[in-house]
């Protein structure tokens, strides 16, 4: 039965969350180097106009619509008929819950670019997102959300995209680095965050938006609702003190750039597990998660050197996959369902959290490789080297951030 509570509730969180890729534009731009700011902002820019056109398209039907397979749904909805004004999904209009899943749609992909900032050609980049949302991110929200074989079959849990989201993208931008290589002067020049206050404004709207995107996952103005938001606050904070601990320690100074990693480590951590685990569970993954991630930067670049230029596997993949895992931990069925927690003396859920990021990782790697293949089939996927050098905010787009700095870069 539709209901006008639920229904404004759901509308003002697909605003927040619309609101996260403007976000992560000014995270990563401010995060990344002078001469590729306008880059590192229109790399997120553009999957908005993209993402929702091809969304309305074909990524809500083949994401949700019925299917005879348990990868990935029909075209029974393409370009959304068949949906009308009085549609309904549980006490919504349908058109709310696809306006809210399509921003999801947006920032996902947007994550990815952090991984191959400074280096990657614009034209590669958009035809590959535009493949890798309906080769990867379509049929993972289908597996997941759509009765799938992740979240139908295996059992696996996913309040709002451990496994959707940010395993998916960060094990997506990991891959792209490693076949896209270094940057030209990677590990022989000091790389310095260009605009701080540019990042702590991103983490800003990130953390506002995210409480749409968690909370909002209860599809109704309820109790779950509150309870999501109230453990999304409590990880993200504790996921920021964790890191200026380790800051403190680790540089015997804190750092505001590490206050806002630590934000977002804590975010990434309880998505998955925000609306199935107590608000002391909450605050544990927000605790441990900064240390897994911090931990796993150091490694992918300094033992395996991997240029994850802005740490899209270190934060979002590595916290998925930590937050999936405590959720099989912790999950208290009282709250929403679900098998009971391995605290709670049984380990049927926590095993079907490993097969659910198993299988994400498989389809992960398959989808990105075989997009990365297709993209390369008819353009180079890196920029020349003289391209570089200049910056691609040049090089790639004719615009300059800083039109008025005449110093060194």
């Amino acid at each position: 039965m539709f209901n006008a509570g639920d229904t404004a509730f759901i509308l003002v969180c697909t605003t927040l969350v619309f609101i996260m890729t403007p976000g992560l534009a000014f995270f990563y731009g401010g995060l990344g180097r002078r001469k590729n700011m306008v880059n590192n902002m229109m790399n997120s820019a553009f999957i908005m106009g993209l993402g929702v056109v091809l969304y309305m398209l074909i990524g809500y039907s083949l994401s949700f619509s019925e299917s005879n397979n348990n990868f990935i749904g029909s075209l029974k909805y393409f370009g959304l008929l068949g949906i009308s004004k009085a549609s309904l999904t549980g006490s919504i209009p349908t058109f709310v819950f696809v306006a809210f899943q399509m921003t999801f749609a947006l920032i996902t992909p947007a994550i990815i670019t952090g991984s191959i900032a400074g280096r990657m050609k614009f034209k590669a980049l958009f035809f590959f997102i535009a493949l890798w949302s309906v080769f990867v991110y379509y049929p993972l929200a289908h597996m997941v959300w759509g009765g799938g074989l992740i979240g139908g079959k295996i059992g696996a849990l996913d309040f709002a995209g451990g496994d959707v989201v940010h395993i998916s993208s960060g094990t997506t931008g990991l891959i792209l680095a490693i076949l896209m290589g270094k940057r030209i002067d990677y590990m022989s020049i000091s790389y310095r965050v260009h605009n701080i206050p540019f990042v702590f404004l991103g983490t800003g709207l990130l953390w506002f938006g995210w409480f749409g995107f968690n909370a909002g996952s209860a599809l109704a103005a309820d109790g779950l609702a509150a309870h999501a938001f109230i453990a999304t606050a409590v990880s993200a904070g504790g996921g920021m003190l964790a890191w200026i601990l380790l800051d403190a320690i680790k540089q015997g100074k804190t750092t505001l750039i590490g206050a806002c990693t630590g934000v977002i480590a804590g975010l990434v951590g309880i998505t998955p597990a925000a609306g199935f685990v107590d608000i002391w569970a909450a605050l544990f993954i927000g605790l441990t998660v900064s240390p897994v991630c911090y931990g796993g930067i150091i490694i992918i670049k300094k033992i395996f050197k991997i240029d994850d230029a802005l740490d899209a596997f270190g934060c979002h993949g590595l916290g998925g996959v930590w937050g999936g895992i405590l959720t099989g931990v912790f999950v208290n069925p009282e709250i929403n369902g679900g098998q009971p927690g391995l605290i709670y003396g049984q380990s049927t859920q926590l095993i079907a959290q490993i097969k659910g990021i198993i299988v994400t990782f498989i389809i992960v790697i398959v989808g990105t490789l075989l997009c990365a293949g297709i993209v390369r089939m008819f353009t180079t996927f890196r920029v020349k080297r003289k391209e570089e050098l200049i910056g691609l905010d040049i090089s790639e787009h004719g615009e300059n951030a800083y039109p008025s700095f005449t110093g060194l870069d």
